[in-house]
């Protein structure tokens, strides 16, 4: 077990990186699929998020894709309701994790298909900054109690209503998740609990993972880019309504 988590951590981090999602979008449902509980799959994705995202931000950094202005105030917002999350999840039931998590899908699609694919960051919009801290909370405490970084949340946001170009939406959502994963794993080791060894094991796969897929962001065109997100977010959908309404 230990090999197939090490081997789908890399494959998580490919997509962490190539899409900027902190990766339980897709990993929660592969580890549903798995065997593993809602709760448990949470708990490893979001220990699985502190690594791609911090190293990813990294990279992303080092190659001029990531503004640290805006991003730090939703961030900060991010961190806060990240690490609340953890007060919440226990009392929610499974059942009502996996709708809102998947109402978040629908959103996410709906949103990148019809946002036009801007090039020109001089047309970026841009909001209050306690605006900004406090849409990160709200994303922050939504996210972490689904399993997932908040980028799914986020990338539609800056790209369909910011105008953000895909590719720098996509660096703001993978900066994004640094804050509300750690928040959030915090809030897990102090509160609840997780499955470590899982997590880390996971995580350690997607180092590798998160180069390959932000190198391949940088050489594919953004229309392309915008193309590949939508088709990752339906086949995320399409495996959360088989795990929640087919599978035994």
């Amino acid at each position: 077990m230990e090999i197939i988590l090490f081997i789908i951590g890399a494959f998580i981090g490919i997509l962490s990186g190539f899409f900027g999602i902190g990766g339980g979008t897709v990993l929660v449902p592969i580890l549903l699929l798995l065997g593993f509980g809602m709760k448990e799959a949470v708990g490893i994705s979001i220990t699985q998020m502190v690594f791609s995202s911090i190293y990813g931000s990294y990279l992303n950094i080092k190659k001029g894709s990531l503004a640290l202005s805006e991003g730090l105030f939703v961030g900060l917002g991010g961190f806060l309701g990240g690490y609340l999350s953890s007060y919440f999840t226990p009392y929610v039931p499974e059942k009502v994790l996996q709708f809102t998590f998947l109402a978040f899908v629908i959103f996410a699609i709906i949103k990148v298909a019809l946002s036009k694919p801007h090039t020109d960051e001089s047309l970026s919009k841009t909001l209050p900054k306690p605006l900004l801290f406090l849409i990160g909370a709200g994303i922050g405490i939504v996210a972490i109690s689904i399993g997932v970084g908040g980028s799914i949340i986020l990338v539609p946001l800056l790209s369909g209503l910011l105008h953000y170009p895909i590719k720098k939406a996509v660096s703001a959502g993978l900066f994004f998740v640094v804050f509300s994963s750690v928040a959030g794993f915090l809030g897990r080791i102090l509160h609840t609990g997780l499955n470590l060894k899982a997590g880390i094991i996971v995580g350690v796969g997607s180092l590798i993972g998160v180069w390959i897929g932000i190198w391949l962001k940088e050489k594919i065109s953004t229309h392309h880019h915008k193309r590949f997100i939508v088709g990752m977010y339906s086949v995320i959908l399409l495996l959360m309504v088989y795990k929640m309404f087919f599978a035994k």
